[in-house]
């Protein structure tokens, strides 16, 4: 009886193939057996109606968790869209290695999705006591990790030199690609083609988004 009872329960669980948009399965999400690899788990995150935040009989207001992103971060779809789409285009190929200059969650996408797809990946960022975190979880993932000095008085500069010191890096290294994330339209692909359908599908269609700005292709 248990037999035939797990055997019916397991049949009648949702399943989400390679067939099913990542969009309209994500109530399914977490409960279709195993991922082939991590990177499958991007995206289709959940959405949570704030009850304490509007008045009564006010707006609905909803909020999309990207947190739940194995990564921790919605810079995981873009990871993912910037390596995937350089593949694509044969940009990116076995035995490279993935170089970018990050403030943190960037880089953190991309070290997990080159880990998974069995890249390396070196990440640059700046030296400071706040983002030792971010530090550690990307060595977490296999990262080789160069820090950059800050100088407080010239931020404009020291950004400069974040975005150089990585450039020369690829410049200088033929098995060597970056993601560009400041440029590529590769990084707000990921939410024309994920974020935003998600969010039209979970939420019935809005009429305010509100989102923070990063490089900018969140929005």
């Amino acid at each position: 009886l248990l037999r035939r009872a797990h055997a019916a329960a397991r049949a009648a669980r949702p399943r989400v193939t390679a067939a099913v948009p990542r969009a309209a399965a994500n109530t399914a999400r977490g409960f279709a057996g195993y991922a082939d690899d991590v990177s499958e788990l991007i995206g289709a995150t959940p959405m949570v109606k704030l009850n304490r935040v509007a008045p009564e009989g006010g707006a609905k207001v909803l909020l999309k968790l990207e947190m739940q992103n194995p990564g921790g971060s919605i810079k995981d779809r873009i990871a993912k869209s910037m390596i995937e789409e350089a593949e694509k285009r044969g940009e990116l190929k076995p035995g490279m290695t993935i170089v970018e200059a990050t403030s943190g969650n960037t880089g953190i996408g991309l070290a997990m999705v080159a880990a998974a797809k069995g890249y390396k990946s070196l990440i640059v960022m700046l030296q400071v006591p706040s983002m030792a975190e971010r530090y550690m979880t990307c060595k977490k993932f296999g990262s080789e990790i160069h820090l950059v000095g800050v100088d407080q008085e010239d931020m404009g500069g020291t950004f400069k030199h974040l975005l150089g010191y990585a450039a020369d890096l690829v410049a200088a290294n033929d098995d060597y690609w970056a993601p560009s994330q400041l440029e590529t339209l590769d990084n707000p692909k990921a939410h024309y083609e994920t974020t935003g359908p998600e969010i039209w599908d979970q939420s019935g269609g809005c009429d305010v988004f509100v989102a923070g700005g990063g490089p900018g292709g969140t929005h």
